[in-house]
């Protein structure tokens, strides 16, 4: 959904901005058995002490998919030079470190300008951001009932100005747009991967399968990555760990020693988003479902994916995104070339 239309359904409503208070991020347990315990300042990988960067080696590997959604075809045969990605999502940790050293703002924090939505009235241009908020209405049926827009809703305070991201420092960083995730890519001396070299390294050298791990189905006795639990939008009901997003690194890592290629935040990449692949390419992408919007593609799905809405936990699956709307949901990873 495209920045404008999502405010203007919310104009149409007559929506009062305000804050709401966390409500998605309460985490059940950790990475250990016990349940039921909320907690703020979880760590299962010492991000610090971790390797942050892998190689991934050149080869060719299947793109796409054909058993699941339309823009996920033609599936096609690529080859990949050697590059470098990031082990983990970037952290609400690392992310800090580069607003410190440069006095960056997102854009969430910024607001919208008059300039880029003059018909939008003073009140919806304020700084903030989405939210996934649960709906109450057992009648709902389209994403507008369960996504707000929350004045004052930011990377630090990721839910509403009654949130933050104290304790959370190996959680991955939310609430950026493409131009805020390539400011702290470039302040690192590296890029967002692109779709086909995000897909490439999430398979971790299983060529064809339908999961970062194989061919297993995802499910509650094994969890393999921060999914949805349960009747989505409803409940979940946390089997796998958490509900909202977890720490980085609760989950097996893939061939490639990478984690959370499967779940957990949506990754930006640095390629632009058709829904029909076969289309001449445009540089701003383009689906026809939101007319006008500059796309880029986000990959490997998030803690709100289930098996009865949006099962794109895939290496295949994918998602085209408004370059100026930022969510709870979305995060990224950097990448670099390698020396021939």
């Amino acid at each position: 959904m495209s920045k404008t239309l999502f405010l203007f359904k919310f104009y149409v409503k007559n929506t009062v901005l305000t804050f709401l208070p966390c409500l998605t991020i309460l985490l059940l347990a950790s990475c250990s058995d016990e349940k039921n315990t909320v907690l703020f300042d979880l760590s299962c990988l010492d991000v610090e002490k971790a390797i942050r960067s892998r190689r991934i080696p050149s080869g060719e590997f299947q793109y796409g998919d054909d058993r699941f959604y339309p823009d996920e075809r033609p599936v096609s045969r690529e080859v990949v030079s050697a590059f470098e990605i990031d082990t983990t999502e970037v952290t609400n940790q690392q992310f800090k470190r580069f607003v410190e050293a440069t006095g960056y703002v997102t854009d969430a924090e910024k607001g919208l300008s008059e300039q880029q939505f003059p018909d939008l009235p003073p009140e919806f241009r304020v700084p903030g951001s989405v939210v996934f908020v649960p709906p109450t209405d057992p009648d709902v049926t389209n994403d507008g009932d369960w996504w707000r827009f929350i004045a004052g809703a930011n990377w630090r305070n990721p839910q509403g100005p009654d949130s933050s991201i104290e304790g959370m420092d190996n959680f991955p960083v939310v609430q950026v747009t493409y131009s805020d995730a390539v400011a702290y890519a470039d302040w690192v001396g590296r890029r967002l991967p692109t779709e086909i070299e995000w897909e490439y390294a999430a398979r971790g050298g299983l060529d064809g399968a339908k999961f970062t791990w194989g061919n297993q189905p995802h499910d509650e006795a094994n969890s393999r990555a921060n999914t949805w639990q349960g009747q989505f939008p409803f409940i979940n009901d946390g089997s796998d760990g958490y509900v909202g997003i977890s720490p980085v690194g609760c989950y097996d890592q893939n061939g490639y020693g990478l984690f959370d290629t499967a779940g957990n935040v949506w990754e930006l990449t640095a390629s632009s988003y058709h829904f029909d692949r076969q289309m001449p390419y445009r540089e701003t992408g383009y689906d026809p479902r939101q007319p006008g919007v500059s796309l880029k593609t986000i990959k490997g799905g998030s803690f709100l994916c289930a098996d009865n809405y949006c099962r794109r936990y895939r290496p295949s699956a994918r998602q085209g995104q408004d370059i100026t709307l930022a969510t709870s949901h979305i995060g990224f990873r950097t990448a670099t070339d390698v020396p021939l």
